[in-house]
């Protein structure tokens, strides 16, 4: 991991994630539900307060200690001590499948399926955000192993800003932000169109008899 990394938009914390693949890893955990940049200044915070980015240390830690480590403000994420505990997870992996080699995951994929494999077995890592982090390790780090492109799709388009893949710094950051936000907005009016569209139509009032206005009693007949 050569490259110099401007995620976090912070010198420090892109440091971090230019130098370590955990680092990177787990800023792309966090990154969900919460600021792209703040997530990716997470791995940071972890270093800084718990002295290491070691995944058998990390593991290992006490999850109540760790967890609280992970909420104190600035926490690493809006919900700090739930998402110490994937980091964890994320950490038994990287050392029980992985030898505590995070970047042996993408480094040593014979294809781009296989990294994707790998990639959402992961915990807390779906489907896009396998295919999100591939495209970052692709783009930024310059490893594209056979069927990247079609396996990545469209966030392996150069000169696109769908994602943390195409940050390369404060301008491209905003792009990315904007197109985000244009893609919820298109979401979120397709379910409401959905919605109207589906909803049943209002069945016209009834008369009860022949110009009665319905609850009219007709008069007793006269004997």
């Amino acid at each position: 991991m050569a490259r110099q990394l401007r995620i976090a938009q912070d010198p420090a914390a892109d440091e971090v994630l230019s130098r370590d693949p955990f680092a990177l890893l787990v800023g792309m955990l966090l990154d969900q539900q919460y600021p792209m940049e703040h997530a990716f200044r997470g791995p940071w915070k972890i270093l800084q307060r718990f002295g290491s980015l070691d995944s058998q240390a990390i593991a290992e830690a006490q999850p109540e200690a760790f967890a609280d480590l992970c909420a104190t403000p600035p926490a690493i994420h809006r919900y700090g001590r739930s998402m110490a505990g994937r980091v964890q997870q994320l950490a038994a992996v990287v050392r029980d499948e992985y030898g505590g080699r995070a970047e042996s995951i993408w480094e040593d994929a014979p294809d781009a399926r296989e990294l994707l494999e790998r990639l959402r077995a992961l915990p807390g890592f779906g489907d896009q955000k396998a295919r999100i982090f591939a495209a970052l390790v692709g783009k930024q780090l310059g490893l594209r192993p056979p069927g990247w492109q079609e396996a990545v799709g469209p966030y392996a388009e150069e000169g696109s800003f769908r994602s943390v893949a195409d940050v390369v710094d404060a301008a491209s950051l905003a792009k990315v932000r904007e197109f985000k936000q244009a893609a919820k907005a298109e979401a979120k009016a397709k379910a409401a169109g959905a919605t109207t569209a589906s909803a049943p139509a209002s069945a016209p009032a009834q008369a009860s008899g022949r110009g009665r206005t319905a609850g009219t009693r007709r008069p007793a007949a006269k004997g």
